[in-house]
């Protein structure tokens, strides 16, 4: 049941509600992850990586809030539960306890690759059903993929 009336057809709402709902589940798992580092970092390159994880942690919040309010505008109720984010997150895993900075970064860069994929894969979704939220995710990717290049510069071999 729903409140608010979509501009869109039933079909075209599902298709964008569905890609808003697994968008804002990977953004919330993405600042959980990026402050699980965050907290845990050490290592010579601390300083810069630690404010670097604040700068996604802040990005990834901004965005989930965006996110949910364009399903909820679309009469989609979002979810960013913590039990519906551990069950459908499809980011990698980050481990627990002390955590050294290169080690930080090579985690952050696979993460950053998953949910650029998983984004990227819904905005060829919601293309016919929803330009507007295909908008949404086409700003969210740029600047997902600008945090994934930095983290990326970051490894050093």
């Amino acid at each position: 049941m729903t409140f608010i009336k979509s501009p869109l057809r039933d079909r075209d709402r599902e298709i964008a509600g569905t890609a808003l709902q697994a968008t804002l589940v990977d953004l919330l798992d993405l600042s959980l992850v990026a402050k699980q580092a965050h907290w845990n970092l050490y290592g010579p390159r601390f300083r810069s990586v630690h404010l670097q994880l604040d700068e996604v942690v802040t990005a990834a919040r901004d965005y989930a809030d965006l996110v949910a309010e364009r399903a909820a505008a679309l009469g989609v109720s979002p979810d960013g539960r913590a039990a519906t984010v551990a069950a459908t997150s499809g980011l990698p895993g980050f481990p627990a306890g002390w955590t050294r900075d290169v080690d930080a970064v090579d985690a952050l860069v696979r993460t950053f690759s998953a949910v650029v994929e998983r984004v990227r894969e819904r905005i060829e979704e919601t293309g016919p059903a929803d330009a507007v939220t295909q908008d949404l995710l086409i700003g969210l990717t740029a600047d997902l993929e600008k945090q994934s290049w930095m983290f990326q510069a970051e490894n050093r071999d």
